[in-house]
């Protein structure tokens, strides 16, 4: 068991790393080191559990982001401790779509990390402000009205 200094020196050190790497996570791979190897990772469309697996969601994200769109935009909003043991994350996905259409896509969520007792994260959950249809939705073309 970690001292109670070295414990909020891996969440201060946790909380960095995700302020470096989230805002780029389209663009370059993040820093694993914070995790767990037995990362628990859920959100509205995906749930495993693994580092190997959390490696692989980020470079699909990355890799569909180059594909798909023109632009994409992972906006941080607000990183905090909310407890001892979470860290909470308020963030906004927008990109423009690779389509002859426009379609832009847009969304809010909130990812919390849930910390071991040695300060390494072990759990990942997302919420997302709609459901995964209705995400999808914006890539369709849009009536003029």
């Amino acid at each position: 068991m970690l001292i109670e200094a070295e414990y909020q020196n891996r969440v201060e050190n946790a909380i960095a790393t995700l302020q470096n790497d989230l805002p780029t996570l389209f663009e370059r791979d993040i820093d694993y080191s914070i995790y767990t190897g037995e990362i628990e990772f859920k959100d509205p469309v995906n749930e495993f559990k693994g580092k190997f697996n959390y490696r692989i969601i980020f470079w699909t994200l990355r890799f569909h982001a180059a594909l798909f769109f023109t632009q994409i935009f992972f906006d941080v909003h607000r990183i905090e401790q909310t407890a001892k043991e979470t860290i909470r994350v308020e963030w906004t996905v927008r990109g423009r779509l690779r389509l002859p259409w426009e379609a832009n896509l847009f969304f809010n969520g909130d990812s919390t990390y849930t910390l071991t007792p040695e300060g390494f994260i072990d759990r990942h959950r997302d919420t997302w402000d709609r459901k995964p249809i209705e995400i999808l939705k914006q890539f369709l073309p849009q009536s003029k009205s």
